[in-house]
């Protein structure tokens, strides 16, 4: 199947949003690191972009952003060694603590993903340094890893974290999906596996065309609308 060139997607995107310039200002809060600033991030604030993306899942961002300098105080800056080994009496102290989310389940993955993290930092120096020279064309695999190996992962807040500490990552939320299945890279709404590998491929080509990384992508897609627009519009007569 050939794709058509991104610039065309683009172009979708920035006329729903008011222009390329207001289009290119949307995107530029999302910017990557680079793999060697990536690799410096302690592993006090890779634990923290887990939590983060952890407890953002059923609450909102807004609300975790809101209460994010009472997790840091709770959680002690959130030190792997002293998060991987909670005990009883902290735990039930967290439980009370009107300064964060009081979710059982997520505390409780706080030291899980800590020995993650600690686990990764035994094996490559840091967790950052395993994080930071993933080949962004293979970061399904990258994301399955962080799915078995942490806790309170799916897909997008597994990708949500990549993006948390620098890393490109592609989202296949529902206006994603939607843009693929117009560009006729999925067949039908999907985020299975195979589906997952396809949206990897198409972003792999667009990125290689267009010099953009997967945030960018994968940000550009749910911004130029599900559907393929009508003549009406005067899209089409300019692609």
């Amino acid at each position: 199947m050939k794709l058509r060139d991104f610039d065309k997607i683009f172009a979708l995107a920035a006329a729903r949003k008011g222009g390329r310039a207001a289009l290119l200002k949307l995107l530029a809060d999302t910017k990557p690191r680079t793999p060697r600033t990536v690799a410096k991030l302690g592993d006090d604030r890779v634990l923290a972009a887990m939590t983060r993306t952890v407890f953002a899942g059923g609450f909102g961002w807004h609300i975790i952003e809101g209460k994010w300098p009472g997790f840091e105080a709770a959680f002690g800056g959130f030190d792997p060694h002293a998060c991987a080994f909670l005990n009883d009496e902290q735990f039930d102290a967290l439980m009370r603590d009107r300064r964060i989310i009081r979710s059982p389940q997520k505390i409780m993955g706080v030291p899980k993903n800590a020995r993650f993290v600690l686990d990764l930092a035994a094996e490559h120096g840091s967790a950052a340094r395993f994080f930071a020279p993933w080949p962004d064309e293979t970061v399904i695999d990258l994301i399955a890893i962080i799915r078995k190996r942490g806790t309170g992962f799916g897909f997008e807040n597994a990708a949500r974290f990549l993006r948390a500490i620098g890393k490109p990552a592609f989202i296949a939320s529902p206006d994603v999906v939607a843009a693929l299945v117009r560009e006729g890279v999925l067949d039908r709404p999907s985020s299975g596996k195979k589906a997952l590998a396809q949206m990897q491929a198409a972003l792999n080509h667009w990125s290689a065309e267009s010099g953009h990384d997967l945030t960018t992508l994968s940000r550009v897609l749910a911004m130029s609308g599900g559907r393929m627009p009508t003549p009406q519009r005067g899209y089409l007569s300019r692609m």
